[in-house]
């Protein structure tokens, strides 16, 4: 399919509905801009606006990664494909999640106290990004950076992050805008294009970390969300050839692995279920996952309460030169 794509859109293409029925009467409606893009920023088809601006959120950390690897911290870990893929997860802090991101600070003999995941009256180790903050502590441990600031925007680890994102976007680091997330890291504002081209570029395994950080998430899907979770269950449903990433706020994207094509849509009022409906109806037009693992997957992850029903309208759209 991805062969037949033109670098064309319909920029009157409205954005994708998601109605919220409750009986015979609509209780909301959700608008969703979604746009495919491949690994040079080309548009292949959009709904809705595909320069919209938000927050990466979570779907940033596969290239927050980085460094870990780059700088060969990982490579010290025990299968450090698993660590890799915590590092990626916004997970669910089962024990198989905080024992993960436990063995990054074991290996490193990183006090767990240095992790700065908001968390209260419990572990940090089972806030849902800690597999990132391990990543990031070992990987200052490694470099030799300090511990203390490694959120700050002007830390070495993050302008290296800021670095990276802005040579994969190919666009001048001046034009990178970082904001604190929930969980104390700098994430990025920018165009839904641009997070459709870091998917498609992941994708398309011509840089060896990314490459590894792509392996790693397919390898481990547990690792990224969790048993009934949706990016876990994407993964593992489409056996591999499609990576799936959320974000906060109605952000989700999409790999299509070893095609160089991303996926990333925005519900413009941060509705979850809305995102995930438009995940799935989207996954559906671009055959990325066959319907019936499709039908499965609307029945793990979008438990709706029997006199609710969901309706998407409109879909991805691209026309001929």
């Amino acid at each position: 399919m991805s062969s037949n794509f033109k670098n064309l859109y319909t920029s009157n293409n409205p954005p994708v509905e998601v109605i919220l029925m409750r009986g015979s009467n609509i209780e909301s409606i959700h608008k969703v801009h979604a746009v495919v893009s491949d690994k040079k920023g080309r548009v292949l088809m959009c709904a809705g606006n595909p320069e919209y601006k938000s927050f990466i959120r979570s779907a940033l950390k596969p290239f927050q990664v980085i460094p870990f690897i780059s700088s060969g911290a990982a490579s010290k870990i025990n299968e450090p494909s698993k660590s890799i893929a915590i590092a990626c997860g916004s997970h669910c802090g089962s024990i198989l999640h905080t024992r993960e991101a436990f063995k990054i600070l074991w290996e490193y003999d990183i006090d767990i106290n240095n992790l700065k995941c908001p968390i209260k009256n419990t572990s940090p180790l089972e806030h849902n990004c800690s597999g990132k903050h391990a990543a990031f502590l070992a990987t200052c441990k490694k470099l030799n950076w300090p511990f203390v600031s490694y959120l700050k925007g002007n830390h070495p680890l993050q302008s290296e992050i800021f670095r990276i994102v802005s040579e994969l976007l190919e666009i001048p680091d001046s034009n990178i805008v970082a904001e604190r997330d929930d969980c104390g890291a700098p994430t990025l504002y920018m165009k839904l294009l641009e997070m459709a081209k870091l998917y498609s570029i992941l994708s398309s395994s011509e840089r060896a970390e990314l490459e590894q950080i792509s392996r790693a998430m397919t390898t481990f899907p547990i690792m990224i969300s969790g048993e009934n979770r949706f990016d876990t269950e994407i993964i593992q449903a489409s056996h591999g050839l499609v990576i799936s990433k959320s974000g906060a706020e109605g952000i989700q994207c999409f790999s299509n692995v070893n095609e160089g094509i991303g996926l990333a849509l925005k519900v413009e009022d941060g509705s979850k279920r809305a995102k995930h409906a438009v995940g799935l109806h989207l996954l559906k037009q671009l055959d990325w996952i066959s319907e019936l693992r499709l039908q499965d997957l609307q029945d793990k992850v979008l438990n709706f309460p029997e006199s609710v029903q969901i309706k998407v309208k409109g879909q991805l759209k691209f026309q001929e030169s």
